[in-house]
């Protein structure tokens, strides 16, 4: 091999190890794609390219629940679910941005459930919209104040517990007071033969929420409109049916208790209403009105929660109800009691028991009695 021959082949195998070294990739310069927003608390990040903070979170619950044991109960009938084995799965979205005219915030939750093998299509639990003090969408209603301390709450207690459509302003006055007034869907507070929708609830509310714990009143008118066959009882044709204005009124606290562990608390509340059952009671075997009578009645209620150790829960709900039903209707009382313990061995992760007894006492038919089981597992994140 001559020198001439060597030379040409330095020269090649350099020209390819240069093009080789240019092939290669360069590293990008590294890019902040997420940023942490801590205006809103932990959990939050900004959507890239905007200003919006976003959380991202959700929830995974499964629980079954031995249905009425008692002898006149779902076990008693052949044809009766003896339990409910509920897996259920949520979603949360919640972003907001900073206005000139205060928090723009978009809140949804939706979940999807299955229960003894019935699959449900996804459910709409939460969408709403809040600027300032202005809120639209649907969300808790804004008369309902505590909804309960029971882990799983297998029977019904009897208060307002109602996610409504609805439109709502509420003003902050300092110290932790404010008030709320809003227009709500009717269609969710119908207990007996309704016509079509005409005019929505009016709701107001005063509240206060300091270190102690937290008191609001709250009130609520509510229109009693007959459907048609409903209208042609009372002896008129249906556009001469003479429509009514329920009401309902109620106020309650709740107690931080110092001397326990942090988010110990009791409640207590009661509530009155005319016209207006939904707002009392959840016991759907009642009716507004009949004929030109309306239905009033009264409902007491009161719970517990004891923070007994850091991962340990108790919590004792208790109400009373009683309905003095419209000329014609049986009147109705019915109390009901439920306990629970749950155990949270991981943040987030929940496991306990629940166990309730209800006694509904319908005139000239007798009482009915309830006792059901149930246990849980839950997840959230």
């Amino acid at each position: 091999m001559n020198f001439k021959s060597l030379m040409l082949g330095a020269a090649a195998i350099a020209t390819a190890s240069t093009a080789q070294a240019a092939d290669l990739p360069v590293a990008p310069e590294p890019v902040d794609y997420v940023r942490v927003c801590d205006a809103y608390g932990a959990r939050f990040y900004y959507i890239p390219g905007t200003e919006t903070c976003l959380r991202v979170g959700g929830r995974v619950r499964t629980q079954f629940v031995a249905n009425n044991v008692l002898d006149d109960g779902n076990w008693g009938d052949r044809d009766s679910d003896g339990y409910s084995w509920l897996a259920r799965g949520y979603l949360y979205l919640d972003a907001r941005t900073a206005t000139e005219f205060g928090t723009l915030r978009s809140y949804i939750s939706i979940y999807g459930s299955s229960t003894n093998g019935d699959n449900s299509s996804f459910t709409l639990d939460n969408a709403y919209i809040q600027w300032g003090g202005l809120t639209a969408g649907r969300l808790t209603s804004n008369f309902d104040i505590f909804t309960g301390q029971a882990f799983i709450g297998v029977v019904d207690r009897d208060w307002s517990d109602v996610t409504v459509n609805q439109i709502a302003y509420t003003a902050a006055f300092g110290n932790g007071f404010s008030a709320t007034i809003a227009l709500e869907d009717r269609s969710e507070r119908e207990y007996g033969n309704y016509g079509g929708t005409r005019m929505p609830d009016i709701v107001a509310a005063l509240g206060v929420s300091q270190g102690w714990g937290s008191a609001q009143l709250s009130g609520a008118l509510h229109q009693v409109y007959p459907d048609r066959a409903s209208a042609h009882q009372t002896g008129t044709s249906n556009n001469g049916a003479e429509d009514q204005l329920g009401w309902a009124i109620g106020g309650g606290a709740s107690v931080n208790l110092p001397f326990a562990n942090s988010g110990s608390n009791i409640f207590f509340q009661g509530f009155y209403a005319d016209g207006a059952l939904a707002y009392i009671t959840t016991y759907d075997g009642v009716a507004d009105f009949n004929g030109g009578d309306t239905s009033s009645g009264y409902s007491l209620s009161a719970g517990a929660y004891i923070q007994a150790t850091s991962t340990i829960g108790l919590a004792l709900d208790g109400s009373y109800a009683d309905i003095d039903a419209a000329t014609g209707l049986n009147d109705v009382t019915r109390y009901a009691i439920d306990g629970s313990v749950q155990w949270e061995p991981v943040s987030g992760f929940l496991l306990g028991a629940d166990v309730g007894y209800a006694n509904t006492d319908v005139d000239t038919q007798g009482d009915t009695d309830e006792l059901l089981f149930g246990v849980r597992m839950q997840r959230t994140f």
